[in-house]
């Protein structure tokens, strides 16, 4: 007898396998979370005349430390001075589990390149210190171009008055000390060609650039070239140390 007249004689048993794979169902997929991820779709042209916002999103908190800060300014510093002629630095500021730049490319490509190189210098540096291995920044970073002396004015009020946004509404008048701002020109009440103290709204952070051990002067930044950075800004009122961002 053949076998599949065999099996057909025994009454051989079929499996069925329910197809579950593939297709849409429902809450399939990844779950979200407290803050929508940044889309994976091409990044818009880099304009170079047009000075770009940029958050970066960490894993870990508090970056805004006396203990992380000095680290995660040096990675700033040095990766600022790769290559400054097509990737800039002009504002940062550091908050507990994000950072805002406020940068220049000459292209989309040079941003992109510019980022990476600050994203990788600071996990290095960070997780060095803490002897920690793994992923330091949990999305891709986020970038808006500036395309207005008024989006410009706005961007700066929103990186360097930032932790007013994140800290106790009864913070005294003053500057970030985990900012750029002690070398930010474009104040209402305080000028840093002046000579005087900078009049920081926290206790400042001293931090030395390994390199030369010296106290810095803020080498993290490099001045704009932009005219919207430089001076078109300016067409508006300058900025006050009691600005809050708003939204």
């Amino acid at each position: 007898m053949s076998r599949t007249k065999r099996a057909a004689s025994q009454g051989q048993l079929t499996l069925s396998f329910p197809f579950t794979w593939g297709g849409a169902r429902r809450n399939a997929g990844r779950k979200a979370g407290p803050r929508p991820n940044v889309p994976h779709r091409s990044r818009p042209i880099q304009r170079p005349s047009q000075p770009v916002h940029v958050t970066l999103r960490s894993r870990l908190a508090p970056l805004r430390s006396q203990f992380l800060f000095p680290s995660v300014r040096l990675a700033l510093t040095r990766a600022a001075r790769r290559d400054p002629d097509h990737f800039r630095i002009v504002h940062y500021s550091v908050q507990r589990d994000h950072i805002h730049l406020v940068v220049e490319a000459a292209d989309k490509r040079a941003l992109s390149s510019g980022i990476r190189s600050v994203a990788i210098r600071i996990a290095r540096y960070v997780n060095d210190l803490l002897h920690r291995r793994g992923t330091l920044w949990a999305d891709r970073f986020h970038s808006r171009a500036l395309t207005s002396p008024r989006a410009v004015r706005n961007a700066l009020v929103y990186v360097l008055a930032n932790f007013r946004k994140h800290t106790r509404h009864d913070l005294k008048p003053g500057i970030d000390p985990y900012s750029s701002a002690a070398s930010f020109d474009g104040g209402r009440e305080w000028q840093p060609q002046l000579g005087t103290p900078p009049p920081f709204a926290e206790p400042p952070v001293r931090c030395e650039d390994s390199a030369n051990r010296s106290p810095s002067a803020d080498s993290a930044t490099f001045g704009a070239r932009t005219w919207l950075l430089r001076s078109g800004w300016r067409m508006h009122s300058p900025l006050s140390m009691r600005e809050t961002p708003a939204g």
